[in-house]
């Protein structure tokens, strides 16, 4: 197999999940070659998962992307580990399915925060790394929710702060392009993962099969091979873009 990401330093927020999005993302991003850095909010989490990648081309971190201080960490530690940051996945992320008039001013705050200001945050530290080297990829985990008004799982609030992660991205790819530096996202549909597979019985998982034209639900690994394309050369002339893994639940 072809090594896509060879000698590449790829950073995955909120990737200790063991059934995760973030996780298979980072060890298909190892598959390919790249030394990989998980971070998570999770201390257990970041400990199992040591385990699975090989010391000297890992690093597993226990950081909340909410602080500043703890993102700008993460980026110098990888730049003292590795000398270099070649790609950073945006995918920290929490959900709350609430109705809108349910919506209560820490909900709104708590949801913001994790999706959309840890985007910032985490961007923020690797940028300077990414401007010094004129290179980067910079991907980020936004959902169907936003293109559709949610509709799923997550609240009115979730899909606000997936929506503000494509704005921002545009605005970041718009002004970040002239260092050599591209930023893209993500939305991926319905995916069985640990936060979707208690919620969701049968005669819920058929009504919305109906609704999807490849008439399955999407998996981790459906997600991360599209992060791995848009982290490697073969996306090298796209910006700005956003890539649905849907299965075609939004068409548009």
């Amino acid at each position: 197999m072809s090594q896509l990401l060879e000698n590449k330093v790829c950073i995955v927020t909120g990737a200790a999940g063991i059934n995760g999005i973030g996780l298979r993302t980072a060890k298909l991003f190892y598959e390919h070659g790249a030394n990989i850095v998980i971070t998570d909010v999770n201390e257990q989490a970041c400990d199992e998962v040591r385990a699975l990648f090989e010391a000297g081309r890992c690093l597993v971190m226990v950081s909340n992307v909410t602080s500043k201080e703890d993102c700008q960490k993460v980026a110098d530690a990888v730049v003292e580990k590795f000398g270099r940051i070649d790609v950073l996945v945006n995918n920290a992320g929490i959900t709350q399915p609430v109705k809108f008039d349910e919506i209560q001013p820490q909900d709104y705050d708590k949801i913001l925060d994790v999706n959309l200001r840890g985007m910032l945050y985490m961007s923020q530290a690797v940028t300077p790394q990414m401007k010094h080297q004129a290179s980067g990829s910079i991907v980020n985990t936004s959902s169907v929710s936003a293109q559709r008004g949610g509709g799923i799982f997550g609240g009115p609030h979730y899909s606000a702060a997936k929506a503000g992660m494509l704005g921002l991205g545009k605005a970041m790819a718009r002004e970040l392009g002239a260092y050599g530096i591209r930023v893209n996202s993500v939305t991926p549909g319905l995916i069985a993962t640990d936060i979707t597979g208690g919620k969701l019985d049968d005669a819920m998982k058929q009504k919305i099969l109906e609704g999807i034209p490849l008439n399955r639900l999407g998996t981790p690994e459906d997600v991360a091979k599209a992060f791995l394309f848009l982290a490697s050369d073969l996306s090298g002339y796209i910006t700005g873009a956003t890539i649905d893994v849907n299965g075609g639940m939004h068409i548009h």
